[in-house]
């Protein structure tokens, strides 16, 4: 068969369901070999549109999504994606497309070292020289970018390469599974639990695994262990809970910091110091037991005196056993801490000011939103409040980058949401800034006849470096810009837009438009000011009295 017939076999016999791309004359081998094969071709408006729906595919799955890029231009716009899941530790597969490498004519026309280019980025960047090699390089990049910790993998395709034949066979995936923490190990942990006078619970992003998600819930059921999370961790357990304690959205500083400091060892589950830092390890301070699928990556921030490496879920399980009945530790300063997070969590949570602040905006939001509802944020300012306000009860319900905390991503990774769960509500929560930057995939939504909401928090400016730069003292310059008419610009793209115009009316619109189905896109002016009334001068002044 052609190359490029045996890359589509590859891919199919990997269970691939799409390929995300914009194609380039380098693709077209391969775009013919897709068109007569089972997968799905799912043409996007921007490189970066097709490697963030990929890659949520392969956060939300566990299996390696598949993006499509042409040479040179088409190539680089894939760096931002293939850093989000290098970062966020998401499944992806880029494939891109090179002029001949045997003969060419067009001298260096297009030609980047996209390879080369790709290597820090990619757990392995690889050029197919021969067609026979395609079954195994498919094989091995999938495995690499699936096994923990996942990440991004690139095989770029020559179009002479794509085009010659070939008599190889596939090579079928097989099961693996992750080797179990020791019970040396798992002894020491469970002997140094038991003997906390408060020990605490921190689930991070690794711990964002369906099996792992299962056996956690487990664990902290059958041993009451009191818990906090970071962003990326959020909805491993249902915070809806006494023990739950708070999502660590700032390194320092916040409510949930007051359970930190008064706990004398901490169970990390699932952190890596990857994402921003949910506190600040200290010399001499509480004792830290790392449980991960690999050893801890030690920072000045992190650097835990045990470490419990293995499949996740196997060692929480066993730790459990272990743990049977004996934590017997002090919970009543972390009760009352609770309740008292979330008195300060409601504050302004009904506030009737407008534009709306966002406190009010997280909780109109959570009370649109089912159990298993989907929230997809954008990175900007808001993204602090959602993991601060918003309560998550089911794993893959609130889509954070903590990690490479790009902006751009937000709509492309609600689409994706979308496809994968057409009967559950989808938001898209954007700032205009972030927005605006690939705001062009409405059209791709609308084609693909999604049901999704879009929700534009704006503000006119860069809002997030905006406080930043205030936080600093300097003056305000350099961050604000003019936006579109948000109705008219969601109109000509075939979608619904609509515009709030006091805060009592937010709830309403959004049930409309998630009972009117398709796409809509809702224009809310936000008012920010509480960014430093809260996050700084409220927290300043913040006394760990309890």
């Amino acid at each position: 068969m052609k190359a490029s017939d045996l890359m589509v076999a590859a891919l199919e016999a990997e269970g691939v369901e799409y390929v995300f791309a914009v194609p380039g004359e380098e693709n077209l081998d391969l775009l013919e070999s897709l068109r007569t094969s089972a997968i799905t071709l799912v043409l996007a408006r921007h490189e970066q549109g097709a490697g963030f729906m990929a890659t949520t595919y392969g956060r939300l799955t566990g299996k390696a999504g598949v993006c499509l890029a042409t040479l040179g231009p088409g190539a680089t716009n894939l760096t931002t994606p293939a850093a989000y899941a290098a970062l966020g530790a998401f499944p992806l597969v880029i494939i891109t497309g090179q002029k001949p490498i045997k003969t060419s004519k067009q001298a260096q026309f297009q030609i980047v070292d996209v390879v080369s280019l790709f290597t820090p980025l990619c757990k392995a960047s690889t050029q197919i020289v021969n067609g026979n090699r395609i079954p195994s390089l498919v094989r091995e990049g999938f495995r690499l970018a699936q096994e923990e910790r996942p990440g991004a993998v690139l095989l770029e395709l020559p179009e002479d390469i794509a085009e010659e034949e070939t008599i190889e066979p596939v090579i079928p995936p097989h099961d693996r599974r992750y080797a179990v923490a020791g019970d040396a190990a798992l002894d020491e942990a469970a002997e140094r639990i038991i003997a906390a006078e408060r020990p605490l619970l921190l689930i991070g992003a690794g711990a964002n695994r369906r099996r792992a998600s299962k056996a956690l819930r487990k664990f902290v059921s059958d041993t009451g262990f009191p818990f906090f999370d970071t962003q990326m961790g959020k909805g491993v357990v249902d915070e809806d809970s006494e023990l739950y304690l708070g999502t660590a959205a700032l390194s320092s500083g916040d409510y949930v910091h007051c359970a930190i400091e008064k706990a004398d060892l901490i169970v990390n589950i699932g952190h890596d110091v990857v994402e921003k830092p949910p506190f600040f390890m200290e010399p001499g301070g509480q004792t830290v037991i790392h449980i991960n699928y690999k050893a801890a990556e030690v920072d000045q921030v992190y650097f835990p005196q045990l470490e419990v490496i293995g499949d996740i879920a196997g060692s929480v399980e066993r730790l459990g056993n272990r743990l049977d009945g004996k934590l017997q530790c002090d919970r009543s300063y972390y009760t009352a801490l609770h309740h008292e997070i979330a008195s300060h969590i409601s504050e302004t949570s009904d506030d009737e000011r407008f534009p709306m602040v966002p406190q009010r905006v997280v909780a109109d939001v959570r009370s649109v939103m089912a159990r298993d509802d989907i929230v997809a944020l954008d990175n900007g300012i808001y993204k602090i409040w959602f993991a601060r306000n918003y309560i998550a009860h089911e794993p893959g319900t609130i889509l954070l980058d903590n990690a490479l905390a790009t902006m751009g991503a937000g709509l492309p990774s609600a689409m994706m949401a979308a496809m994968l769960a057409p009967g559950r509500r989808v938001l898209a929560v954007c700032g205009d800034g972030g927005f605006m930057m690939n705001s062009q995939e409405l059209e791709t939504a609308v084609r693909l006849g999604l049901n999704l909401v879009v929700l534009v928090l704006n503000d006119a400016a860069y809002g997030m470096i905006r406080w930043k730069q205030d936080q600093l003292g300097f003056p305000d310059y350099g961050l604000t810009f003019s936006n579109p008419d948000f109705v008219t610009y969601a109109q000509s793209y075939g979608a619904t837009g609509h515009r709030v115009e006091r805060s009592a009316d937010l709830v309403s619109v959004l049930n409309a438009a998630f009972e009117a189905g398709g796409v809509h896109l809702v224009d809310l002016p936000v008012d920010y000011s509480e960014n430093k009334k809260v996050l700084i001068d409220d927290l300043g002044a913040k006394v760990c009295e309890l």
